[in-house]
Formats: structure tokens, sequence, C-alpha cells
């Protein structure tokens, strides 16, 4: 076990998509940044979102106009930053008479299509329902309208990669075991100092930062108890949501909106080409948040919202996949947990030292939280560099469309199969080229694990992306568990655990 001693401006706790968000805008304006994770990046609840980026149409209804509109403008920028991993999808939403009636939802649509200003995705009409479309006879009519989906996960990642390009320190399977404040004897400011802690090695690193911020999600409570004994301005209030993956249950590339009695939505979303996904739910939830894990109850819920909609649903013994996600959102009161408000609360502290915390927030706004953060952290750091993320590409999404890129590929690398090609770039955009440096034929990528997934892949995630096991391949990097059996899960498994020795 050794220790080292380090000097940051900024201190970041918590790998998710806020926390990496902020790492990277930080270390963009000059700043000199730490980020510790205590598991994986983008290991809880950044990995465990319906997969959108979208203005939230429901949050209408509570009046949410500012998160509404901030969130509509995301799209257009995040569109523009990753277009690797984010990409349009259109939305159907099926008019069921017992709920919202039409003129409702219609002024609804009229407002998220001009909230904010669109450039590329088109605006909402309605829509008719026949025999050949996959919902049930009592549906003939609804509408559409446009939204983003996205590889959350990824997102993350890409985040932390940036951050890195720009000077940052990323440690993954790092605890922040100890943290004190401390003033400097003769300039009499005070600043951090934090003992560190690598799970896996137990090597320690000391570092001493002028300001730390607490993004560690649904433990943003306890952490901040343990940074600043006071009663938060903010009750976190700890949401559970719930996705399942069937196979694909209809033909076609929209997904769909469904509400229920409850006052909930559900989305049923194309998922990784061959599946559905179905989500969310949404319960109250005590405990660890990395214990989360879906009940039976919500596996029934979900399949009985699909089945009021749809003529083909599968039953709970062809679920392939699920995860939950605990969501710390603030506690506003409301008895629904669905109507608890998904904005975020940025406080900063400066005494004993200085504290930024992270409360709330949704995967859509990562990018607008993390400039407001810097917003805050002016008056601590005023010389640093201004705003510059909105018009910045993140890692690989340096290029126009997909399949203009593809195209290019194909030519610089004609021995790869398309469909490959195509993943990857939905993975790894450009620098799909990194991944493929050196290699001439098909046998240049090593093993081949099952579909899609070959021994080249690995080891770039393992030099470039902070993989580490089975699980941060198969689930967060890159989705292809669901297409691996078990037998090639295990090999997988055992060659990562090789990984953490070559």
């Amino acid at each position: 076990m050794s220790a080292t001693l380090s000097m940051v401006d900024l201190l970041v706790i918590g790998g998710g998509v806020n926390g990496t968000g902020i790492a990277a805008d930080a270390a963009g304006r000059g700043l000199s940044v730490m980020l510790c994770e205590r598991a994986d990046l983008g290991g809880a609840t950044s990995s465990s979102s319906t997969k959108l980026i979208h203005g939230g149409l429901r949050y209408l209804e509570t009046y949410q106009f500012r998160l509404v509109r901030e969130s509509l403008a995301e799209r257009e920028v995040l569109l523009h930053a990753a277009p690797h991993i984010v990409w349009p999808l259109r939305f159907r939403l099926p008019h069921h008479k017992a709920l919202r009636p039409q003129w409702m939802i219609r002024s609804g649509l009229f407002l998220y299509d001009h909230l904010s200003k669109r450039v590329s995705l088109p605006a909402s009409h309605g829509v008719k329902f026949d025999d050949n479309d996959p919902l049930t006879p009592e549906f003939r009519s609804g509408f559409e309208y446009s939204d983003c989906w996205v590889d959350d996960a990824r997102l993350v990642v890409l985040n932390a990669m940036q951050a890195k390009q720009l000077g940052a320190s990323i440690l993954t399977r790092t605890v922040c075991e100890q943290i004190d404040a401390q003033v400097d004897p003769q300039t009499k400011n005070t600043y951090w100092t934090a003992r560190l802690k690598n799970t896996q090695t137990g090597e320690e690193h000391w570092v001493n930062a002028h300001c730390i911020v607490n993004a560690s999600g649904p433990w943003v409570g306890k952490l901040g108890r343990q940074l600043q004994p006071r009663t938060p301005p903010s009750d976190v209030r700890l949401v559970k949501g719930s996705h399942i993956v069937v196979p694909r249950m209809y033909e076609g590339e929209e997904a769909y909106l469904l509400q229920n009695p409850d006052g909930r939505v559900v989305f049923v979303i194309p998922y990784e080409d061959e599946f559905s996904l179905i989500g969310t739910t949404e319960e109250e939830y005590q405990g660890d948040p990395s214990a989360a894990v879906i009940s039976p109850a919500e596996i029934a819920y979900l399949l009985d919202v699909a089945g009021n909609y749809f003529k083909k649903v599968p039953d709970a013994s062809q679920i392939l996949h699920h995860f939950s996600g605990v969501r710390p959102l603030i506690d506003d009161g409301d008895e629904n947990a669905s109507k608890v408000s998904r904005d975020y609360t940025l406080d900063l502290i400066q005494s004993p030292a200085p504290l930024l915390t992270v409360y709330g927030g949704k995967i859509t706004t990562y990018r607008r939280l993390a400039e407001s953060a810097m917003e805050q952290l002016k008056a601590i750091f005023p010389t640093m560099k201004p705003a510059w993320t909105i018009s910045a590409h993140l890692p690989g999404g340096d290029f126009e469309s997909q399949e203009t890129l593809l195209t290019m590929l194909a030519i610089e690398f004609p021995w790869v199969d398309r469909t490959l090609l195509r993943s990857w770039i939905r993975r790894y955009g450009t620098r799909s080229r990194i991944l493929l440096n050196g290699a001439k034929h098909i046998e240049d990528l090593g093993v081949c694990f099952g579909p899609g997934m070959y021994e080249r892949e690995i080891r770039y995630l393992f030099d470039h992306e902070w993989a580490q096991t089975a699980d941060d391949v198969l689930w967060r990097r890159t989705k292809l568990g669901l297409r691996l059996n078990a037998q090639q899960q295990s090999d997988v498994a055992q060659f990562c655990q090789r990984g953490l020795t070559r």
C-alpha cells in the first residue's frame, strides 16, 4: 500500500453523468480536476435510465416550463455533440379516451413543439391506427412527436474521456474514506484534504482540493452529512425506477408512450435492434441504492400497462434482462412519486471550506447543470475560462451522420462486416478507427466470444474506457450481454479477470 499527495482545484465525488459532466466542463475551463467514483463510471442511476434525451412531455402538466424548455434545447445540443450515441426517435402516443382529452394532448404537444427552437426534429401531428399497427382495436387515433434516444452509460464514459483529454484525473473503483477541512496558515484560505482508497489494490491517495463537488447521486445525503454536518437545503427523496427488456414486440422504429390511470406513463422503445425496452416504474426506496432490483410487482405493472395497449405482449418468462436505478429527487412533498420534480438544485457553501452539492437532475440536462455549477464556482475560481461545451463534440462525435461515417469506414476496412461496423459506430463513432488501428484481417480482432464481441474491443475498453469487469463490458460499455449466452458471458468474465493482471 502506498500513498501519494495531489493538489487540485476541484475534487468531484461521483462518476455519474452529473459528476463527469462537471469534471469535463471544469477541466475545459482550465481548472485542475480529480474525479473519484466508488465503483464503475455510470454504474448506478446513470446507466439505469429509460435511455432518452427528452423534454419531458408530462412535466408540462405540473407547470415545469423552465425545465421542459431547457430539456428541449438540450436535445439539439446533444444531437450535435454525440451523433454516435444520440439520435432522433419518433414517439407515438395512443389516445386513451378515458384519460386525457385530445384537446389537452394537442395543446401540450403544441407547447412541446414551440417552447424551444427545433432545428432537426420534426413537429408533432395526429395519427390514425389500423389493423396493421401493433395496438389493440380500441386505439384508432393518437399523436406522434419527436425526442431522442441515448446510450446513457456511454454518455457518462464519453464525458469522463473528455475530462481526461482536458487534463482531469479519473479514478474509478476509488472510495473517499476521509475528508477534513483545513486552513492555510499563511493565506488563511480554507481547503479540503481527502483520503481516497482504491478498493481493488488498496492504494491510498491523499488530495488537497480548493473545492469539493458532491455529485454522488442517491448517496448525496449520506456524503453530505460527512462533509457538512448540517441540515441540507433540500431533502432527497429516493425513487426506484425499473425496466425490462423483452423480444421485439413489433416492427417499426417508433417508440410508444402509454398513459395509465394512475397518472404515470410507460415507454415501449425499440432497443438494440432485436428487443423492446419497457419502463419505467416509480417506487419509494429505502436502503442501499446499489442493491436496488426489480420486484415481481413492478414486472406485473409494466406488463399490465403494455397489455392494455398492445395485441401481443410477452409474459414474465420471456423477460431477457431487467435493471433498476434509484433516482435522487428533490422532495417537494408530493405524495405521487411520478409528480416529483426532475429539476436540479445546486447548493454552494463556503464554510468550513468550499463545497458544491448537486441535488436531483435528469440525464437530459446534465450539460446545463454542469454549466450552472461552473457559474456558481466563479466566485471561487474567478479566472476560469468561459463556457464552451454547447458547441463541443464528445469523443468520437466529430462526424455528420452515422450513414456517412459507415460508408467511409467500410472503404477503409472492407474486411469488416457492415453490421459490426454499424454497431461500433453507435458506440465509438470516429474512435472506431482507434479500435481497428493496425488490424488488416478479421483474425486481427482476436478471440470471438459471441455475436459481435471480439477480444480487440474488450482490450480497447480496458485501455481507453476504464472497463475492468464483464459487467462493465457487456452491460454498460456495450449491450452485448443481451446476445451472448451464459457460457459466452462466462468466457468474457474470465478474460476480463485475466485482463486485470495482464
